[in-house]
């Protein structure tokens, strides 16, 4: 149902208020380049640290400035059951295309507990919902067995982002779940060993920065051409590897405020990277040619 180069777009900010005008240019430009679906209100898109109204807002401005050409899954997980349904029913009712539902955080529920929570979620809507594993974040994983159980008894949990970086573990979800069930890449760097095991696509940090090249990946590989994506999956590399030299999104937001996408302001706890990390990023910039 998704596939292709998905973006965790950022949330751009100006006077530490959401930038709505540049939000709008954002979405603009992915369409421009070949992005296949935008998720605003993700861990890039600094989702920690809004506030319940300017999330809400976040996800409306996409919907609306998207006007259909393109999808919106919007991110709307948390580790309040109650408080994910209130943001996934407002998502749907803006017309969101589909939720993306992290994982629970901090308070490591047990398989049991992550059940019954993403069942609580996805009952509460009839709309398109994609789990999001990422236990280097959360501290629990959700293991293949649920996830299976889950698409088994819930209908609309049609796919998972997944960012455990486990190629053993993403093999089982899709031997389990089966070839209806979307396995996307939450790690730039796996994006084509994920597609080799059946993987249907990316949500990309990197393709912030540069949609139609993790675009033209994904499609390659689609259309049988393994070697040319191969090509751009070892150009992208080392533009991955400095996207997180620190905590995402502090680099990529850095890179687009060096690239005039965006203005590079972050929200505490996320802040301006370390001089010697920034000329870092600034080489990796310069050397694929989005920098002079």
């Amino acid at each position: 149902m998704f596939k292709g180069s998905i973006v965790a777009i950022v949330t751009p900010f100006k006077n530490d208020q959401v930038d709505e005008k540049t939000l709008r240019k954002l979405v603009d430009f992915h369409i421009k380049n070949g992005t296949s679906a935008i998720v605003p209100c993700g861990t890039t898109g600094e989702s920690a640290t809004l506030n319940y109204e300017e999330h809400e807002r976040v996800i409306e401005v996409c919907i609306e400035h998207a006007e259909g050409r393109i999808p919106i899954i919007a991110g709307t997980g948390s580790n309040s059951t109650q408080e994910a349904i209130m943001l996934t029913k407002h998502a749907a009712k803006a017309g969101a295309s589909a939720s993306l539902q992290v994982s629970p955080y901090y308070n490591k529920p047990t398989q049991k507990g992550l059940y019954e929570h993403f069942k609580a979620i996805a009952e509460s809507v009839d709309m398109p919902m994609i789990l999001y594993n990422i236990a280097s974040r959360t501290g629990v994983n959700i293991e293949p067995e649920t996830i299976a159980r889950l698409a088994r008894d819930c209908k609309n949990i049609v796919g998972v982002k997944e960012a455990s970086g486990n190629l053993e573990q993403m093999s089982r979800v899709k031997i389990l779940c089966g070839k209806n069930f979307d396995l996307l890449s939450g790690d730039d760097a796996l994006t084509l060993p994920v597609l080799a095991i059946g993987g249907v696509g990316v949500i990309s940090v990197v393709a912030n920065i540069v949609p139609r090249d993790v675009a033209s990946l994904v499609s390659a590989f689609q259309k049988g051409n393994v070697e040319q994506a191969r090509e751009i999956h070892y150009r992208l590399a080392p533009l991955v590897k400095a996207m997180f030299i620190e905590t995402n999104p502090i680099p990529v937001k850095t890179a687009m405020g060096l690239m005039k996408l965006c203005e590079k302001t972050l929200r505490l706890p996320m802040s301006e990277m370390l001089p010697e990390n920034e000329k870092k990023l600034k080489e990796a910039l310069k050397s694929y040619g989005l920098l002079k």
